[in-house]
């Protein structure tokens, strides 16, 4: 018996486990990467048409940046305290059990992350088809009754299964491909707003608090559409720890990658903003969704506004790098925890990555691409999406009282009015969600709820 116990444990001691090959840069461009899509490109516009005053737009972006630094900070705690792969999964589980970590693990599987990659590369494919139309959805390549594959399906597929390949093959090169594609991002925006800043378009920048005498209460339904607009923009920022069990020294470079970051976002974000209201009148700006693309027309010609969509496409093709990367880990650590398909949490024994889990996603997000349903999916889990955020924030409290003796090599600055404060402004902006689509929101709820069958088979199992 005691030599039969010795080699199950020395096998177990050497099956293949995850390495920490990730770096505090490399977790920082994860975090920038991943954020910085293309909604920063886009939203500014939407939120002019709710709220027409510079001021006010300047101040959501603010109001929305001191939200994501204090749930940064937050996430940093407990990513510090448990440094493994799962993030949330992990923080919900050992604060509020199985069926809560399982049921976030299930939205981000069968929507969110999912559907997110499928959006993403769906969008990288109809930007491609302005140069390319062989690559955009209005192309029909294959058409069989009702169905039909177009040349961006195609090429999206191409873009997630050729991306999730590379990261089934390795950390590494993955890592690399972020860092290099964010760094351009980086450096690109940072051009961009401060030469437009000493640019004149000819328009002056009024930054008088309410130009149009809009009421009280259309200017509280206006920053509640503008919040939830800066939501999307900077939503992604506490994916870094999902991938946290391949961070090498985590307990520092998670606060860290978090905390710079966050800050380099927020900057990034504000001088961008200035430069759209500094070139453009509120009445042109209003509704405009290609704002960064008509940016660019009206300080430096039509010329370089055909390149900006090229740094869209850049942008777009960094930040879905990064959740292909992310996302698996969450599947695995359910895997892990026999909540989720076994082959999940096998390791590959000579990438040492969740090889069946990033295919088994990307495979999930391809079936999304054919379906065209991605869209709709995302949609009705925003409410949730805020729910399960809230939830996972909340268990920096839950586990300082249930496990006071886990080591916290960073404790979260200001507790507990940080935590709070972003818990407390999270559920506004979710409250805002319901009531502008609650029956979305209540679907979304349904979705969520259908992963309680999924969850009481494998509890079985």
């Amino acid at each position: 018996l005691n030599s039969h116990l010795y080699f199950i444990m020395k096998a177990k001691n050497h099956s293949p486990k995850l390495h920490r090959q990730l770096g505090l840069f490399d977790s920082t461009m994860m975090v920038i990467g991943i954020v910085i899509g293309s909604g920063i490109f886009m939203t500014t516009g939407l939120m002019a048409d709710a709220l027409p005053s510079a001021s006010l737009i300047l101040i959501a972006w603010i109001l929305g940046g001191l939200q994501m630094l204090a749930g940064a900070l937050t996430y940093a705690e407990l990513g510090a305290a448990m440094p493994k792969a799962g993030g949330q999964y992990i923080y919900l589980r050992e604060a509020y059990g199985n069926l809560p970590a399982f049921l976030f693990g299930w939205v981000a599987f069968i929507a969110y992350l999912s559907g997110t990659n499928a959006a993403i590369a769906v969008a990288v494919s109809e930007h491609l088809g302005s140069f390319y139309p062989v690559f955009s959805t209005e192309t029909s390549l294959l058409s069989v009754g009702i169905f039909s594959i177009s040349g961006g399906q195609v090429f999206a597929l191409s873009l997630i299964m050729g991306l999730s390949l590379i990261h089934y093959c390795g950390v590494v090169f993955g890592k690399w491909i972020q860092n290099v594609f964010t760094v351009l991002k980086i450096g690109t925006i940072l051009f961009f707003a401060i030469a437009g800043l000493f640019i004149s378009s000819g328009n002056h920048l009024d930054l008088s608090l309410n130009p149009t005498q809009m009421s009280f209460s259309a200017i509280l339904t206006g920053m509640g559409i503008a919040l939830v607009a800066v939501n999307w923009t900077v939503g992604g920022w506490d994916y870094v720890t999902l991938a946290a069990g391949e961070i090498k020294n985590p307990k520092r470079n998670i606060p860290l990658a978090l905390l710079i970051g966050t800050v380099v976002i927020l900057v990034l974000y504000f001088l961008i903003n200035i430069t759209y209201l500094k070139a453009q009148p509120m009445a042109s700006l209003a509704g405009e969704v290609k704002v960064g693309e008509a940016t660019a027309r009206i300080l430096y010609g039509n010329g370089i506004a055909g390149l900006f969509t090229l740094v869209i496409i850049f942008s777009m093709f960094g930040s879905l790098n990064g959740n292909i990367m992310v996302g698996p880990r969450v599947t695995y650590a359910m895997a892990k925890d026999k909540l989720f398909f076994s082959s999940a949490a096998d390791i590959h024994p000579k990438f040492h990555t969740p090889g069946n889990a990033i295919m088994i996603q990307g495979f999930w997000a391809a079936v999304l691409v054919l379906s065209g349903t991605f869209e709709e999916i995302i949609t009705l889990v925003v409410f949730v999406n805020f729910m399960m955020w809230i939830a996972a924030s909340s268990t920096v409290f839950v586990l300082r009282k249930k496990q006071p003796e886990l080591e916290r090599p960073y404790k979260v600055w200001g507790y507990p009015y940080v935590p709070a404060f972003f818990i407390i402004f999270s559920s506004a902006i979710m409250i805002n969600t319901f009531i502008a689509s609650p029956q979305q929101s209540l679907m979304g709820i349904g979705l969520t709820l259908l992963g309680i069958p999924a969850y009481l088979y494998w509890k079985k199992k």
